[in-house]
């Protein structure tokens, strides 16, 4: 059994989500539940989430959530419960339930702080940082910028000290998409650099392409518009061929942004409406806010410039937004609408609507979007 998991998990990190890996997480499942060993299927079934998270099929994982979380049920074991609480958790961020993540990902660090073991789950991923990245996503999301960089600086130092190349791949991975995300595009940068070194020292392909992702993203952001395009197409080349898709939206993001760049609106165009199929139907609503309004910012861009369109994919993005709870994506959305309504003569509009939802913001007032809605609602007075 424990072998089975260890041959799934490694060919997880160094090859991506190949046919050899869930064969094998599957073939262990399957020996865990012969054998009435309910503690180690709770673990198995949290691999099979995430190996399905990471092969871009977003209700798969959720369904292996719910498993995990019902046998979890049955045994009263504190280290069983948080991997159960911690793998929902994870599981439900991605589905854009980010209230419902939250509460999921703190009741695994209670059940932790219960448990006699470690809180690692197979070949030394550590729950904790895993919940921790969890947490960090979530905070931003939820309108917490400062709470979540703090918290993504922590977790990096907390996977550097267990001396696990593994632990400190997954946390690398994920922090230049938070720095990203909050605007501190140095600490992207850095956080880039260190996983592309780290990647490369210990043979880790799937967090190799997406460090050189992360690396065509930033260019993107800093003007190099058409070196960040062949960065991105490159890296999500190769996460195709590893089959490693949970962070296709988030690149192409950056790359229909790159491609309205270089002036290729309809290649823009055509890529952000497969982006917003394919959250549809894998489930990755967690990115349904932003894919609205990126395609909103497109139809304001191309040459043909459709402002109703816009502007109704604008109060879509709002919408989802406020259904999930998603403070963060409101207010980048709220700052295109009511730059668009500024620019038709309907300050007022604009105002009423940026105004109220700035107010909730009482952290990070320094950071890329808070400022961006700060010096907008100024022009608006």
């Amino acid at each position: 059994m424990h072998l089975q998991a260890s041959l799934g998990v490694s060919s997880m990190q160094m090859y991506g989500q190949g046919d050899a890996g869930r064969v094998a997480l599957n073939r262990s499942l399957a020996i865990a539940e012969a054998r009435g060993d309910a503690l180690n299927e709770v673990g198995l079934l949290g691999m099979l989430s995430m190996f399905h998270t990471r092969d871009g099929d977003f209700k798969t994982a959720l369904h292996y959530a719910k498993i995990s979380r019902a046998v979890a049920g049955t045994v009263k074991d504190p280290a069983a419960i948080a991997s159960a609480h911690s793998t929902l958790g994870r599981s439900l961020h991605f589905m854009g339930d980010h209230s419902g993540a939250r509460a999921e990902l703190e009741a695994s660090f209670q059940y932790q702080s219960r448990s006699r073991f470690t809180g690692k789950t197979y070949l030394g991923l550590d729950r904790h940082i895993l919940d921790s990245l969890g947490l960090a996503r979530t905070l931003w999301v939820q309108g917490h910028p400062t709470q979540s960089a703090e918290c993504t600086r922590q977790t990096v130092r907390d996977a550097e000290s267990r001396n696990h190349p593994a632990s400190l791949a997954v946390a690398l991975s994920w922090a230049p998409g938070i720095f990203l995300w909050i605007g501190d595009l140095r600490s992207a940068e850095e956080h880039a650099d260190w996983l592309i070194s780290h990647a490369e020292s210990h043979s880790l392909g799937p967090y190799l392409a997406v460090g050189r992702g992360y690396k065509g993203a930033l260019a993107v952001r800093k003007g190099d518009a058409r070196g960040g395009v062949e960065s991105l197409q490159a890296c999500l080349e190769q996460l195709r061929t590893m089959r490693y898709e949970m962070r296709y939206t988030e690149f192409k993001l950056s790359l229909v942004q790159g491609l309205v760049g270089i002036g290729q609106f309809a290649e823009g165009m055509t890529l952000v409406d497969e982006s917003i199929r394919l959250v549809e139907a894998n489930g990755e609503l967690l990115y349904m806010p932003e894919v609205l309004r990126v395609k909103g910012s497109v139809l304001l861009s191309i040459p043909q410039r459709r402002a109703h369109d816009a502007q109704m994919c604008f109060i879509q993005s709002l919408d989802w937004s406020r259904r999930q709870d998603a403070r963060s994506w409101e207010l980048r959305t709220a700052v295109d609408l009511a730059a668009l309504w500024a620019a038709q003569g309907q300050p007022e509009s604009a105002r009423a609507l940026l105004s109220p939802i700035l107010e909730q913001f009482v952290e990070g007032l320094d950071t890329a979007d808070l400022m961006a809605a700060e010096r907008l609602l100024a022009t608006l007075q």
